[in-house]
């Protein structure tokens, strides 16, 4: 839901389900499910057509794995959805690994980082789910925010509207931090694939 009572909701309900409320976790299912469901379809639609993870199997599988973190204080819906995006970023570079058993880049899944403002940073378009987990990982030490902004944006699915809204910034440091993380990761994936 976007309007603010909407998230009000989300919030209640996953601290009502943090301290043990199984009706709170029936009714937070509805108001979650679709919006993840839509996070999973705008990123596996950037995915080519042979790919074997379904919208459906992603949401379910992240939907699993969020029902199972009982050690989390839940701070109110953007944190549930950055958490979000962090599970459906492991699911997928881990089913990219289960596929990397093949050559490397064999069959795994067409990844690009091209999917916003194209004048920000030069596209990259990587055959490499693991890769690009590793590079990420590398700017999250290097800097935080700009790690979250790309799991958001590139593992979430989330435009630019939503990163701000998520993680209570302005779309304007959104779109700047953005281009500067694209960047990053375009020098350090095609350095790498360089020395390869």
């Amino acid at each position: 839901m976007d309007d603010a009572s909407g998230k009000i909701d989300v919030t209640r309900l996953l601290q009502q389900w943090q301290h043990g409320s199984r009706e709170a976790l029936e009714h937070l299912l509805p108001l979650v499910y679709a919006e993840l469901h839509t996070l999973a379809s705008r990123y596996l639609s950037r995915e080519r057509r042979e790919h074997t993870l379904q919208p459906t199997a992603l949401v379910n599988e992240a939907y699993l794995k969020l029902a199972n973190q009982r050690s989390v204080d839940w701070q109110n819906r953007a944190h549930f959805f950055g958490i979000a995006a962090q599970l459906m970023r492991r699911i997928l570079v881990d089913h990219a690994r289960q596929n990397a058993s093949l050559k490397r880049g064999g069959d795994l899944p067409h990844l690009s980082l091209d999917d916003a403002d194209p004048a920000a940073a030069p596209a990259i378009d990587l055959a490499d789910a693991v890769a690009l987990d590793r590079a990420l990982s590398q700017l999250e030490a290097v800097d935080a925010r700009q790690g979250r902004i790309v799991e958001l944006r590139y593992f979430g699915g989330l435009s630019v509207q939503e990163t701000a809204a998520v993680m209570e910034l302005s779309p304007t440091t959104v779109k700047r931090e953005w281009a500067v993380a694209r960047a990053w990761l375009y020098r350090e994936l095609t350095g790498r694939r360089s020395e390869d």
